[in-house]
């Protein structure tokens, strides 16, 4: 899998590749969701401009390079930043905003926007750069020996190396190592150069920053599967071990494979579009694995309302029925019955941690 997301090295580009987020842990993920890589990108030029347009044609190459084949498909790809307030796809996108670009833009070269004022704009893809941004490559991959498809991204970290030895990260900062495991030994070397960059008070402002998007999770859009993912990092990253442990051990409980097929919703939407190349036998069989997890972890009404969402999306990707517009809403409803069920479990076992519980009261007072 990171053999289709890695960007490769070159004579003038170094790159680590590392399972990142929560796949990072350090331990074995009973119940994974999404296959989150991230990756060092050191690029060595004579100026700034120089190494933006290495890294645009990088990334354009590695997407044209893996648009699609039989077990695998890309969804998007962000690069740039927007200068100005555009309208794409009658949707309203404000400046410093990332900009995305689908499949079929990235193989034009370009998109197809409105001005704030109306004014038709034809964006090329060297837009992207005046300001790389925030960098993220995302596919969808299928692993038919194990029946399963799966979501697999890409964020890119990259820095310019100027002729003097400098670093310079092109998005303004380089992120902490915080939450990464690296998959090759080689990776040492640029690890070591880029270590020496971060700033001695990362450690401090990394904590801030999950601690915000722990207020964020407990409030809107609540989430307390992800809460209590950047709650375990709170806690293990600032000595204090037993609640980090006890919330820890929430992900090898069975009810917590709901987190799984909760984001795994997902990735059935992206491969069951029309023009996916992903095979259909195997999403057959892992609708039919998520059948069986709901069933094994639900009970009530809810149970029944996924079950029978489940059985119609596997009736439309069999050629059995067809759903047509009403694809779009079931996968919706089944995501929002998943969302209730997922967050009452994680939000009744947090809550049961007096160390977490405290955690919250004092975001909650400083937000």
């Amino acid at each position: 899998m990171a053999d289709i997301v890695q960007l490769p090295d070159l004579p003038n580009v170094e790159t680590a590749i590392s399972l990142a987020g929560s796949a990072a842990q350090g331990v074995i993920q009973r119940y994974p969701g999404d296959a989150d890589y991230f990756e060092r990108v050191n690029i060595k030029a004579e100026t700034r401009e120089e190494a933006c347009r290495i890294l645009a044609d990088l990334m354009r190459d590695k997407a044209l390079d893996k648009l699609e084949g039989p077990n695998y498909q890309l969804i998007e790809v962000r690069f740039g930043t927007w200068k100005a307030e555009v309208v794409k796809d009658g949707k309203r996108i404000k400046s410093e905003s990332s900009i995305t670009w689908t499949p079929d833009e990235v193989q034009a070269g370009k998109m197809q926007v409105f001005r704030a004022s109306g004014e038709p704009w034809e964006v090329g893809w060297e837009y992207g750069c005046l300001d790389p941004g925030w960098c993220k490559m995302d596919w969808v991959i299928a692993e038919p020996e194990r029946g399963r498809v799966v979501n697999a991204s890409n964020m890119l970290d990259v820095t310019w190396e100027a002729p003097d030895g400098s670093i310079i990260p092109l998005d303004g900062f380089i992120d902490p190592y915080f939450q990464e495991v690296y998959l090759e030994a080689e990776s040492l070397p640029l690890f070591t150069k880029l270590a020496q960059q971060v700033s001695p008070r990362a450690l401090d402002e990394y904590v801030r920053q999950i601690s915000g998007e722990v207020y964020k999770y407990t409030h809107k859009p609540i989430n307390y599967g992800k809460t209590a993912k950047r709650l375990y990092n709170i806690f293990r990253l600032t000595g204090r071990h037993q609640p980090a442990a006890l919330i820890r051990e929430l992900f090898d409980e069975p009810a917590a494979l709901l987190y799984q097929v909760w984001s795994l919703l997902d990735t059935i939407d992206d491969a069951g579009q029309p023009d996916s190349t992903i095979g259909r036998e195997t999403l057959v069989q892992q609708t039919g694995e998520l059948i069986r997890n709901v069933v094994a972890c639900c009970e009530g009404p809810h149970e029944t309302d996924i079950v029978m969402a489940l059985i119609r999306l596997r009736d439309e990707i069999t050629g059995w029925s067809e759903l047509g517009d009403d694809w779009d809403a079931l996968i919706g409803d089944s995501r929002a019955k998943l969302e209730q069920l997922v967050n009452e479990f994680f939000k009744a076992k947090l809550l049961a941690i007096p160390e977490v519980e405290e955690f919250l009261d004092t975001v909650e007072q400083h937000a």
